[in-house]
């Protein structure tokens, strides 16, 4: 089975060209390596050179031993249905426009869609190692948790009472009472509505039995991947990073790296006075912001009681598969082997 690698962390600190870096980085290691994102951004294939990116694995030509796979969660929401429900059932969800509705604004549809597909990349075994760029939402802690919280929401008391929870026949009697009532109700509105929603509902609760035992498999291979959380020393990626130690489900192990990205050189703490007068507010400026940057990451460090990794900051983004590989190979505390990124 693949080993997996989960890249996770606030929006916009760089999870996406860094889950890249780390995937180039182990392909040229000899590790066949698939690295998966849902950035709806389609960051990743910039970042990778590539014209387009779909949801199935497709090898990079230019690049031995490594794919690339953008997940689409409607398109995955859909298997899921199929894969859990009845094919009656999972036609009439699909077709039901509150599925569709809940797979792209229930707050964890998403991360469950994508944390369901990664489990299938894992167990099918084509790859050494799968990288998994996690949603943004929730600065990515929302990943974790989101298979309990799927199990919670389709078995969930509410739910078990407006469906009648394990009742036998059950439709049935939703049939028979229920749908006249809510088709009388229609009829004052003006609208199926009702009865749709009740519908949707009937149905989503049967996927239950089957959601819930995937949610436990997924929930396994959080348990034996590797996380890398990454931050920048601004004040709301250090707060997302600190809920990975704070609020983490105990299911998950603690992160094995924190890397902090764009960390400025620390031989700007005191720069070298310039000969033009002009331009020294300005480097003790930037001299100021590598000594916070510092200082940031020393009290990140002592607080968890955790190593950190540095990303050092460059003046142009990344627009090749050397320039990805090279962010790795500049990094600093970088554990690669630990995380699968290098052969032991």
């Amino acid at each position: 089975m693949s080993s997996v690698l989960l890249v996770t962390g606030g929006g916009g600190v760089g999870k996406t060209t860094l889950s890249a870096a780390l995937a180039v980085t182990a392909a040229r290691n000899g590790v066949r390596t698939l690295v998966v994102t849902v950035d709806p951004a389609r960051r990743l294939a910039t970042a990778l050179g590539l014209k387009h990116l779909g949801s199935e694995p497709s090898p990079h030509d230019d690049e031995a031993n490594l794919w690339a796979a953008m997940l689409d969660a409607s398109a995955s929401w859909k298997a899921i249905a199929r894969r859990h429900a009845s094919a009656d059932v999972a036609s009439r969800l699909v077709d039901n426009p509150f599925f569709e509705a809940a797979a792209q604004h229930f707050p964890a549809s998403q991360s469950y869609a994508s944390a369901e597909e990664m489990a299938n990349f894992v167990e099918a075994r084509a790859w050494d190692l799968v990288v998994v760029d996690t949603p943004p939402s929730a600065g990515g802690i929302e990943f974790f948790s989101a298979p309990a919280e799927m199990r919670d929401l389709v078995g969930g008391r509410l739910l078990r009472w407006l469906t009648g929870g394990g009742l036998p026949g059950r439709r049935a009697l939703f049939r028979l009472t229920a749908r006249p009532a809510l088709r009388v109700a229609g009829t004052v509105l003006g609208s199926d509505l009702l009865e749709r929603v009740a519908e949707f509902l009937m149905d989503l609760r049967t996927t239950y039995d089957g959601l819930a035992r995937r949610a436990a498999q997924i929930e396994e291979h959080f348990r034996e991947a590797r996380t890398v959380v990454i931050a920048t020393a601004d004040p709301a990626p250090l707060r997302e990073a600190a809920r990975f130690y704070r609020d983490l489900p105990d299911m998950v192990p603690r992160p094995d790296a924190v890397v902090f990205n764009r960390v400025l050189p620390a031989d700007w703490h005191n720069p070298e006075p310039p000969a033009d007068g002009a331009l020294v507010d300005n480097l003790v400026r930037w001299g100021a912001e590598a000594h916070r940057q510092t200082e940031v990451r020393q009290e990140f460090a002592a607080l968890w009681k955790t190593e950190v990794a540095t990303v050092p900051w460059r003046p142009k983004t990344p627009t090749s598969l050397d320039d990805l590989a090279a962010l790795i190979t500049d990094a600093h505390g970088l554990p690669l082997e630990r995380l699968g990124v290098a052969l032991r």
